[in-house]
């Protein structure tokens, strides 16, 4: 058990000497302008050349993730109706199971109505309070 005590702080002790003599050990000259210059025409190159798109905002980006939420809920809304559609059709003249049928459908068309207002609202903001901002 010692022996694994005292490998176990060898190790950690290299690892801390690594942190500590990496500080002293940077390259000179890292952060003159011809340098800087260098990685700018390197990092234009290769956002050219992988077809990067830098224009978008972080605006377009909340739309886009907000609308793929969105569409997800969409898909969940056509599985609540699949789901309640097929019970309803099941359920063999059951009033109990007819009336859980209609309330599923009566609440999936109620979260569509959110899903849809949440999408216009949405697409009204990032679209024009977005421009009218920047």
């Amino acid at each position: 058990m010692k022996k694994y005590n005292k490998v176990f702080i060898w190790l950690i002790f290299i690892c801390c000497s690594f942190l500590v003599i990496n500080k002293n050990v940077l390259a000179v000259g890292l952060d003159s302008d011809s340098f800087m210059g260098d990685v700018k025409e390197q990092e234009n190159a290769f956002i050219s050349k992988t077809g990067f798109d830098t224009s978008t905002t972080i605006g377009s980006t909340m739309a886009i993730v907000i609308k793929a939420f969105l569409s997800l809920l969409g898909i969940i809304f056509v599985v609540l109706m699949l789901i309640a559609g097929y019970n309803w059709m099941t359920a063999g003249g059951e009033e109990e199971k007819i009336r859980k049928a209609k309330n599923t459908i009566q609440r999936a068309i109620i979260g569509l109505a959110i899903i849809i207002l949440a999408y216009s609202i949405t697409y009204f903001v990032f679209k024009y309070l977005g421009k009218a901002t920047f």
